[in-house]
């Protein structure tokens, strides 16, 4: 019986990850890998992990710390040759997919929070919001219990950029009134 979808060998996977490679902004892990290439579901978690090292040996990858791989400049060249063979709606999600990882890991490096226990038994929330160019705001925040702690630090990370606005909008259309 024939296979069905994209994936057909070992070495349609390594051009699969090829192409999320290439277009990934930021290191991944195997799973973050597994997760970009999966759009065909011919594709097991176990080809990602087979082939991973394979690339990593053969120059195409590099392992970093954290178990975490980026592509080398000889896997951008040769992922460029390759990706004409990949089938074109297996290439537009997989497209789609990298393109929703890195705007999710871009806006977390500008999201940032952090819990501090105190002496008194609550607990400190540190949050802040950067652009490019700095911080935008920092705002600290007392949560009597861990739990609290730990929602705030969800919430805001979730709400960041709405938060930053409405204090911003508060603030200023205080101000124009006063003129």
């Amino acid at each position: 019986m024939q296979r069905l979808g994209f994936i057909h060998d070992m070495m349609d996977v390594k051009v699969l990850i090829l192409f999320v490679a290439t277009r990934s902004e930021y290191p991944m892990t195997a799973q973050e890998v597994y997760e970009l290439c999966y759009q065909d579901e011919s594709l097991s978690y176990f080809d990602v992990c087979t082939a991973l090292p394979e690339m990593v040996a053969t120059g195409h990858m590099q392992l970093l710390e954290e178990d975490r791989y980026v592509i080398t400049e000889k896997g951008k060249a040769d992922g460029v040759l390759t990706e004409d063979s990949i089938a074109f709606t297996v290439k537009q999600r997989a497209e789609n997919a990298v393109s929703k990882f890195n705007r999710q890991l871009r806006r977390s490096s500008f999201v940032k929070t952090q819990i501090l226990p105190r002496d008194n038994g609550d607990y400190s929330v540190v949050m802040s919001l950067d652009d490019e160019v700095g911080n935008l705001m920092t705002l600290e925040l007392v949560a009597p219990n861990q739990r609290q702690a730990v929602r705030l630090s969800r919430l805001f990370e979730k709400k960041a950029e709405i938060l930053y606005n409405q204090t911003m909008n508060e603030l200023l259309n205080d101000e124009d009134s006063e003129d």
